[in-house]
């Protein structure tokens, strides 16, 4: 049956609890304190989004105009710029515990029920120990991981002389910074055949020198050429469904990466969700509908959601889950639990407060 609010803070309060582990789940006893009732409460479902997108970044050359003549390409980028998209998206259904779906569930004196319950109160199972699940919380972001080191664009200055650096011609200091590349290209060549005036001492040794050329060949070409490189971001998301329809979840800027729904600086992703039909009751062996049990345990029977997000007419992510919310409500018979001889357990789906395993204790 539902419960007053003032008497599910005060059964709660009395009621035996024990942590089982870190995740806080607590089993509850009935008895004369609590008047031989249980409170618990039912799950809405909720979406945690995890969307990793990928940042792009181009620096031009300063010299990226002399490149046809002095290094023999005109493979370059001309123009810095920055590009953000949307690379995966995972879509996980978990429950929060609805303060407006509270019971109680009705036991006679001398009943050996218990009941496993998240710190919320969140029914987990019936004559059953179950672990409750963690909640993910929203996340500001990780830590960006490159896929390619940057070069410094001013890393080939280390490698110039004072000629370089007092000449004012941008021609000349492109030819002077080629001929530079020319000979570290020759260095490495003799290196790797032996034909070097100076020769390492050892593999170990050979192996830096070689390191370090192509380090300043790399950052010499950058000048030239320009860079490109990419980092990931992911971030969390939170979502609540609650009736069909399209909104912003979040905004991806091409300066900003992830931004606010109401950021306009950024491109909007949709969170589309599309209801599909409302489950029926259970029914009996003759096909008729089953009446509700005296003092029944509820439960949910979840209904089912399509859920898509969208970018720019992309579809990034597509999928059919159950919700709480969205489901019909049903009963089991507290007397299944209470049985001396055969006391059955059930287990519940702590995303959508369904009925994931029942049966008889010991079998």
């Amino acid at each position: 049956m539902r419960y007053s609010i003032a008497a599910v803070i005060l059964a709660a309060s009395i009621a035996t609890g024990v942590n089982l582990n870190a995740q806080q789940t607590k089993i509850l006893t009935a008895d004369k304190h609590n008047e031989y009732g249980l409170v618990y409460t039912l799950p809405t479902t909720a979406l945690s989004i995890e969307v990793t997108a990928e940042r792009r970044v181009e620096k031009a050359g300063k010299y990226f105009q002399y490149a046809k003549k002095y290094i023999g390409t005109d493979k370059v980028i001309k123009s810095d710029s920055e590009s953000w998209s949307v690379k995966d998206v995972k879509v996980n259904p978990y429950g929060i515990a609805d303060t407006s779906e509270q019971y109680l569930m009705q036991l006679k004196p001398g009943a050996l029920t218990y009941i496993s319950v998240s710190d919320d109160g969140m029914l987990l199972a019936i004559n059953k120990e179950a672990d409750a699940p963690d909640s993910p919380a929203n996340s500001a972001g990780d830590e960006a991981v490159s896929k390619k080191r940057p070069i410094d664009m001013q890393e080939y200055l280390k490698y110039v002389d004072e000629d370089f650096l007092a000449s004012q011609s941008s021609a000349k200091q492109a030819q002077m910074l080629a001929e530079n590349l020319l000979d570290i290209r020759d260095s490495r060549i003799s290196l790797t055949r032996g034909t070097a005036e100076t020769m390492p001492t050892d593999g170990k040794q050979l192996e830096l020198m070689l390191a370090s050329l192509a380090h300043q060949e790399a950052a010499i070409t950058a000048a030239f050429c320009g860079t490109e490189y990419t980092e990931t971001y992911t971030r969390t998301f939170t979502f609540i469904p609650k009736e069909d329809g399209r909104s912003v979840l979040f905004r991806l800027s091409d300066f900003s990466g992830f931004v606010d729904a109401d950021d306009l600086s950024g491109d909007p992703v949709y969170i589309n969700v599309k209801q599909g039909e409302t489950p029926e009751l259970p029914v009996d062996v003759k096909g008729e509908t089953k009446k509700l049990p005296k003092d029944a345990v509820i439960y949910c029977i979840p209904g089912s959601a399509e859920i898509s997000l969208k970018m720019n007419g992309e579809t990034l992510y597509d999928g059919e889950l159950e919700f709480s919310q969205f489901g019909i409500k049903f009963g089991l018979s507290p007397s299944l639990f209470s049985d001396k001889k055969a006391p059955s357990f059930a287990i519940f789906d702590s995303a959508t407060g369904a009925i994931k395993e029942i049966g008889e204790n010991g079998r």
